[in-house]
């Protein structure tokens, strides 16, 4: 039996790992009898558990690539094999979410060490518990600190506890330009923004302002590719980044300079034209008589 008459291959409404579709979910972690909102796809759920929406976030259905690593690995088992529509409220052991926790990922380093951390270099560093800092490549959490020594947790940040997740799966996404927006979502965001066209075998995305100088749109731009290719199947992807040159504006003649050549040629009062020499002295001069006459009289 070929692969395309398989029953997996044949109930398309079937998730398989590498699939887009678009979910709604609510995931919380629990740890010593209580629980955290970890993300959500819910304003509502988001407002009762009072959790702010970062900046320029919204709400709503997301794209997700099943067997993907939005989630760990636990979680992304259970998504396979859902038919669309369906849902699934379900508790996950740390092994199966964020794992355990590692002692021996709590390490030691002393304030000298600390200090010279680039990000400890900017004027408005600040050294707290809770401070993330990034030592050799690795992100952890400050837990303790003194005047001379700092403890560093590498664990993931959800690692020994419980999680609880709810998930819908709403449709599967499946035209070439939804496809290319979903990706562009998941490997770098603002999928809204771009510009995307679908013509014959050839994608062409045109990346808007605010990315073409954007470092985390350089460093996304190879996996958008890749995942365009396994997704899509293009024969070629055009990447279009358009720099318009400014025309500079014409400077409008003030209004003054624009009608004085029209007083001087008329004659008109308010002429900026001074008088010549000769002129003012035969004005001074008929003055003169006219007043010698009026004094005869």
């Amino acid at each position: 039996m070929s692969p395309e008459a398989s029953p997996a291959h044949a109930d398309t409404n079937t998730t398989r790992s590498g699939d887009l579709v678009r979910i709604e979910y609510d995931l919380w972690s629990e740890t010593g009898g209580t629980t955290e909102l970890l993300d959500t796809t819910h304003e509502e759920v988001a407002q009762k558990e009072n959790v702010p929406a970062p900046e320029g976030f919204s709400f709503g259905p997301r794209p997700h690539e099943i067997g993907g690593d939005r989630f760990p690995n636990g979680i992304e088992n259970v998504l396979v094999g859902l038919k669309v529509g369906d849902e699934v409220d379900r508790e996950f052991a740390p092994t199966d979410a964020f794992g355990e926790r590692d002692p021996n990922l709590i390490e030691l380093f002393s304030m000298h060490e600390i200090e010279r951390l680039p990000e400890m270099r900017r004027e408005d560093a600040r050294l707290d518990v809770g401070t993330i800092l990034t030592i050799e490549g690795r992100r952890g959490r400050v837990v303790t600190l003194t005047a001379a020594r700092v403890r560093v947790d590498f664990n993931p940040p959800f690692a020994g506890r419980k999680v609880h997740g709810k998930f819908k799966i709403l449709e599967r996404i499946s035209e070439p330009v939804d496809q290319v927006r979903a990706i562009l979502e998941l490997q770098y965001g603002r999928g809204a923004e771009f510009g995307v066209e679908h013509h014959g075998k050839t994608i062409t995305l045109k990346v808007p302002e605010r990315s073409k100088f954007d470092i985390a749109w350089m460093a996304g731009k190879p996996r958008v590719v890749d995942r365009i290719r396994s997704h899509v199947h293009p024969e070629t992807i055009r990447v279009v980044e358009e720099y318009v040159t400014p025309t500079p504006e014409k400077k409008a003649e003030p209004e003054a300079s624009k009608a004085a050549p029209k007083s001087e040629a008329e004659g008109e009062p308010g002429t900026t034209a001074a008088p010549s020499p000769a002129g003012a002295k035969r004005s001074s001069g008929g003055a003169k008589g006219e007043a010698a006459a009026d004094r005869k009289a």
